[in-house]
């Protein structure tokens, strides 16, 4: 991607507080768990860092509390080099958490306190409008309320900028919402719930692709776990595989794939070349233990890449 791309992304921080657990406790019941580690996350922060690893300028719209995880988060993003123009600090209200407990086979199950993200308003992300403008790719979540993210879709829209939702956690949108989005990047989970079904409903998983399609979505790219991921379109369907890799901690692989793509797509490359760049970024961080630990260098993709290619 020799051009640098202009990713502005519109999201959540939140510390994480992760431990590894034999197995997750009934109602009622304590288990012993090991190796606490106390470290940064929440989606916006995440793909904002992973979209500056791989070489783009990345500015950050996110709300922080006054406190010690909030002064953490902002040296940690001046570190990796986002530019911080808005980020918001609010007074009264904690930074966000997260309690994370990961299973012996990687997979993991998160709790999360939004904090100050619950309080990022959609005339905070109009006030973003001439970055947005510049940009070649935005990138929301659901870590902060839907109407804010919404509002980060359709502002990108009306300049002519690609519009990228990772709906994570998932609830319900309305379709006038959805038709803002170009490019939608649920779970399979996820993808049931925007569609209305239940998160454990059977099957259908391409009919429902194809109704958020006629709410207005223009694309949807599902995320399949190790299976890799799924292009829907009205022109077709293609399948994505996932390079195998020792898993090690699911925890960073969505936030790792979605960035990816945005860099990808800013960068002006086809979609079916960015979800394949996104698969292989999202089995990368699946190797590490952590979520920013965990996300790749673009060296590292590229070397990944050249050897599903075979040149490598």
């Amino acid at each position: 991607m020799p051009v640098r791309p202009v990713i502005t992304v519109v999201g959540s921080y939140a510390v994480g507080l992760v431990m590894r657990i034999d197995r997750a406790p009934a109602a009622g019941e304590t288990v012993i768990g090991s190796a606490f580690a106390e470290g940064p996350g929440g989606k916006g922060s995440n793909q904002a860092i992973q979209a500056a690893r791989l070489g783009a300028d990345v500015a950050l719209v996110v709300a922080i509390g006054r406190d010690a995880y909030g002064d953490a988060a902002r040296a940690l993003w001046a570190a990796e080099a986002l530019r911080l123009d808005h980020v918001l600090v609010r007074d009264g209200v904690p930074t966000g958490a997260g309690f994370v407990l990961v299973e012996p086979d990687g997979q993991n199950r998160i709790v999360l306190d939004p904090g100050a993200n619950a309080g990022l308003v959609p005339t905070e992300v109009e006030s973003a409008r001439d970055r947005i403008g510049a940009s070649g790719a935005v990138v929301a979540q659901l870590e902060i309320p839907v109407e804010t993210a919404i509002a980060a879709m359709r502002e990108a829209r009306s300049h002519g900028v690609p519009a990228i939702l990772n709906p994570a956690p998932a609830r319900p949108i309305e379709a006038e919402a959805l038709a803002s989005v170009d490019v939608l990047t649920p779970n399979e989970t996820e993808l049931r719930i925007l569609a209305g079904r239940g998160p454990d409903a059977a099957g259908a998983d391409l009919d429902d692709c194809r109704r958020l399609l006629r709410d207005g979505v223009r694309c949807v790219v599902l995320t399949r776990g190790e299976a890799g991921a799924r292009i829907v379109r009205d022109d077709g369907v293609l399948d994505v595989p996932s390079p195998a890799v020792d898993v090690v901690d699911t925890t960073g692989a969505g936030d790792a794939f979605s960035a990816t793509l945005a860099v990808a797509v800013a960068a002006g490359e086809p979609i079916e070349a960015a979800v394949r760049r996104a698969v292989v970024a999202g089995a990368l961080a699946c190797t590490r233990m952590g979520v920013v630990p965990a996300l790749a260098t673009g060296d590292e993709i590229e070397a990944l890449l050249a050897v599903r290619a075979g040149r490598g």
